[in-house]
């Protein structure tokens, strides 16, 4: 089954917001897990907007299950980070300074000799590595030879164009799925998927591993409850 990682990041900006510790992250992370789901996700940026810094020394020392790090690696201070904390995986993002989401995928191609380097650096240590990518097979096989354990399929193509044609829609990733699988990569999935596109998605996507999904988890929580919402995206990746 597809393991399901709750992004926290929303749950930060909502503390933030206001300044103090209310609510509480890493009681937040304690109770998604508490409720099923089988990772915990964060996305720390320079500017400490939402997840900072301090945020990923407190879940490490208490979460149990996966710990997933997102980030961009360009950033010295991020790598220290993973590398102090050591989490179960680094996912790879080409965020640029400032950036609001994450809107592309590595170009594996041009930067092959670069993230062969930093994969080494992640690895050396004993931390799972997955690099973001657009659904683009040549993206993929590329990823393959930097070292990378796993890539993270970029899904916001996908969730835009789902409303309209979910065939078309999935036809990239399944083709991307099917070249992952061709070149010995785990694959994982992320961004704009919710409880309405996830399950096509689940169920047509080969060798999926692990989705990660935090805003339209959050807000359907605002909804819901969060014990509810865990419980109707796990039902989603049964389906």
């Amino acid at each position: 089954m597809t393991r399901l990682s709750v992004n926290i990041n929303k749950i930060a900006t909502l503390r933030n917001s206001r300044g103090g510790n209310v609510p509480n992250l890493v009681a937040a992370a304690l109770a998604c897990e508490r409720f099923g789901a089988e990772g915990i996700t964060v996305h720390p940026r320079p500017d400490e907007r939402h997840i900072r810094y301090q945020d990923v020394y407190d879940l490490k020392a208490e979460i149990k299950t996966e710990f997933n790090i997102e980030g961009n690696c360009l950033e010295q201070k991020f790598v220290d980070l993973v590398l102090a904390n050591k989490p179960a995986q680094v996912t790879l993002v080409p965020d640029a300074l400032g950036q609001l989401t994450s809107n592309h995928g590595w170009d594996t191609i041009k930067n092959k000799v670069y993230l062969q380097e930093m994969v080494k650096v992640f690895k050396d240590a004993g931390i799972r590595v997955s690099i973001f990518v657009d659904p683009i097979e040549e993206m993929i096989e590329a990823a393959a030879e930097t070292g990378t354990d796993r890539v993270e399929l970029y899904t916001e193509a996908y969730a835009a164009e789902f409303g309209f044609d979910k065939e078309k829609a999935i036809e990239p990733y399944f083709k991307a799925a099917l070249k992952a699988r061709e070149v010995g990569l785990g694959l994982n999935a992320g961004h704009d998927l919710d409880l309405n596109n996830l399950a096509y998605f689940n169920q047509h996507i080969p060798g999926l591993l692990e989705v990660s999904i935090g805003h339209a988890l959050i807000s359907d929580a605002l909804y819901l409850g969060l014990e509810e919402t865990i419980k109707r995206y796990l039902a989603a990746l049964k389906a």
